[in-house]
């Protein structure tokens, strides 16, 4: 364990101290399980994977907690551990921490699985449109939060307040400026099915990292790198192996 702003941060360590340093970083409502597959594949290097605060058995943020925290937070414990270079690879929202950690401080590569950055306006929906207007009626405003149960995402509903807080923060900040800043080698993998994150962010992301490439999976979703797990690991294996 970890403890960082007063809560303790779990993570593993494993595979070869002497290798590469591969942090891998989950998606929102999931936990170190969802990346050890791609962990364990790649265990000649050194893998740190990590739960986000809120998730697995990390405690919960005392405070709402903006993305930068999150990368902050990264940061200090690779710190730590003596890591000051990593190679990070993210998922959906731990891409998007990615992102920002790459941007702000030194990163060897960056992989990133469909990994939002930019705000998406959603049009309401019929749903959306008849709780939104029953919460202006007389008498309806205390129950505002139970609508934005029924209204919001299942990551949404499935989280503490706190933690639903720090989600709708996180899906309202857009992060374009910052991504424009990251020099490093990177390489994108996308499934041309992600509903969550279309591919065309992919193309986008690629145009605004100088030194970066997209990799499209046919048929695949936002668990891309899951679903094509050999061929993921394969591909990682050979962007590490790079200039080596």
């Amino acid at each position: 364990m970890f403890e960082y702003k007063g809560i303790k941060i779990n993570y593993i360590r494993y595979g070869n101290p002497e290798g590469a340093h591969l942090v891998l970083l989950h998606g929102w409502g999931q936990n170190i399980q969802m990346m050890k597959p791609v962990g364990d594949g790649l265990q000649k290097n050194d893998i740190i994977i990590l739960d986000f605060p809120g998730h697995g058995q990390s405690e919960e943020p005392k405070e709402v907690w903006t993305l930068e925290d999150f990368a902050d937070m990264v940061h200090a414990l690779l710190e730590s551990i003596g890591i000051d270079k990593p190679i990070l690879a993210g998922h959906s929202f731990g891409g998007k921490v990615s992102l920002i950690y790459a941007s702000k401080y030194p990163t060897e590569k960056l992989i990133l699985f469909g990994s939002p950055f930019k705000v998406r306006i959603k049009k309401p929906t019929l749903k959306m449109k008849v709780l939104k207007g029953l919460k202006k009626l007389p008498g309806m405003n205390k129950i505002g939060e139970e609508m934005k149960k029924h209204i919001g995402s299942t990551d949404y509903r499935n989280a503490s307040p706190m933690m639903r807080k720090i989600m709708t923060l996180h899906v309202n900040t857009d992060i374009t400026d910052l991504v424009s800043k990251i020099k490093c080698p990177t390489l994108i993998i996308w499934g041309d099915k992600d509903e969550a994150v279309p591919i065309e962010d992919a193309y986008e992301l690629e145009k605004l990292i100088p030194d970066s490439a997209v990799i499209k999976y046919d048929g695949c979703t936002h668990y891309a790198y899951l679903e094509r797990l050999n061929q993921t690991v394969s591909i990682i294996n050979s962007f590490i192996g790079e200039d080596k």
